[in-house]
C-alpha cells in the first residue's frame, strides 16, 4: 500500500488498470519518472509483466492482503461495522438504537446546529446511504430538525 503514497504510481496503476501499455503510461512526466513509477508498482506486486511485455494489474494482490487479516470474532457494535462503516442496520430496534446513538454521539456535538449538507457529510463516514441514517436519526429521536428542514442538532436531552 505504501507505493500508492506517490501521486505519479497512484496515477500509473489507475492507467495500468485501464489498459495503457508501458509507454502510455504518466506521458507527461520525464521517462526516468515514469519508469520509477512502473518500478515502484513492480516491486509492490501490485503490477506484473504481461506475456506480450505489456504491464497487467494483479488480481490477487488485495485479496492476499484482505486474508492476511487476523479474524476476530465480532462482538457489540463491530458486529454491524465494516472498517468503522455500518455494513448493516441490526434488526433488534434496541441494538439498532445503540448502533444510531454511537454514530450521533461521534459526528455531532451536542451543541451544534448543522445544516442539512453539513450533516450529510459528516454521516458519509459511517455509510453511504446518508438520507436513510439521517431519517433514521430523527426517527429515533437522536437528531432533531427544524421544522422546515433547514437545520439539524442533537436534543438537549440527548445524553448519549
Amino acid at each position: 500500500m505504501a507505493a500508492l503514497a506517490s501521486d505519479d504510481a497512484r496515477t500509473a496503476y489507475a492507467q495500468i488498470v485501464l489498459g495503457a501499455r508501458p509507454a502510455e503510461v504518466l506521458p507527461e512526466v520525464k521517462e526516468q519518472r515514469r519508469d520509477k513509477a512502473i518500478r515502484v508498482l513492480l516491486e509492490a506486486g501490485l503490477v506484473e509483466t504481461t506475456a506480450d511485455g505489456g504491464l497487467g494489474a494483479s488480481g490477487t494482490v488485495f485479496r492476499d492482503l484482505l486474508s492476511q487479516q487476523p479474524r476476530q470474532p465480532k462482538t457489540g457494535l463491530a458486529r454491524f461495522l465494516r472498517l468503522g462503516r455500518i455494513d448493516r442496520y441490526p434488526s433488534s430496534l434496541s441494538e439498532r438504537r445503540e448502533l444510531l446513538a454511537w454514530v450521533a454521539a461521534d459526528a455531532i456535538r451536542p451543541d451544534e446546529v448543522l445544516t442539512e449538507r453539513q450533516v450529510n457529510d459528516r454521516l458519509l463516514n459511517y455509510t453511504d446511504d446518508v438520507v436513510l441514517l439521517r431519517r433514521y436519526l430523527v426517527d429515533f429521536g437522536l437528531l432533531e430538525r427544524t421544522r422546515s428542514g433547514s437545520a439539524y442538532a442533537r436534543p438537549a436531552t440527548d445524553a448519549s
